[in-house]
């Protein structure tokens, strides 16, 4: 299954670090090298937005340019709009750039790979599949997590 991978992913894998690697980075990469890694122009614009030196927006600009964005559709921002008035009458609030990602998965039929714990909270009542992976130490699925019938309701 393709891969949708959120801003947050992506910043982690981008970043400086001191050699230590964290596990979503190390997923990326397998990810990447499997060829099932996909973005949408909105999360490229999260990643370079506040980039303040120019060389170094340079340098993600050029990484990302490796990864072309899914299309994104009309019907992606009306059913986006659907998921978030859907999600607000649960209680449940989102960002419009994370609806829109739960959109365009649900379209493509992608898997969601994020650090951010909203999603958990919006596969309780969207038909999204969370990619989740097995972490140094943890017993995880390497499968997509998609939520069971009583999660959706």
């Amino acid at each position: 299954m393709r891969v949708l991978v959120d801003t947050g992913v992506w910043s982690l894998a981008l970043r400086r670090t001191d050699g230590h690697l964290h596990p979503e980075t190390e997923e990326l990469r397998r990810l990447v090298m499997a060829h099932v890694a996909e973005i949408i122009g909105p999360v490229r614009q999260e990643i370079l937005s506040g980039v303040r030196d120019r060389p170094q927006f340079a340098r993600l600009e050029t990484h990302l340019d490796a990864f072309p964005d899914v299309p994104l559709l009309s019907e992606d921002f009306v059913t986006a709009a659907k998921f978030f008035n859907l999600c607000r009458s649960k209680g449940i609030q989102g960002s419009n750039t994370d609806f829109l990602i739960c959109a365009v998965a649900v379209r493509c039929d992608l898997a969601i790979f994020t650090t951010d714990g909203d999603f958990r909270h919006f596969a309780k009542c969207l038909p999204i599949v969370l990619h989740e992976f097995k972490k140094t130490g943890e017993s995880a699925s390497l499968r997509p997590r998609r939520p069971s019938s009583k999660q959706k309701e």
